[in-house]
């Protein structure tokens, strides 16, 4: 059986906990930050865990995390 390929750029969005939850990024904090407030920026600060049904798509492409 050869190597599974790791899909580089679902590496790079996300990471998992060690029990084994996938963690990622929140969106819209890239840019046009000057009209939202200031909660709202740290909110986005943080990160957030994916639903069930999705993390088990994401580990697929991540074999060997």
């Amino acid at each position: 059986m050869p190597k599974l390929k790791t899909r580089r750029a679902v590496a790079k969005r996300f990471k998992l906990t060690k029990s084994g939850k996938v963690k990622r990024a929140k969106a819209f904090k890239g840019h046009i930050l000057t009209k939202k407030s200031r909660k709202r920026k740290r909110k986005l600060k943080r990160k957030s865990l994916l639903r069930k049904s999705e993390s088990k798509k994401i580990k697929k492409l991540l074999p060997y995390k």
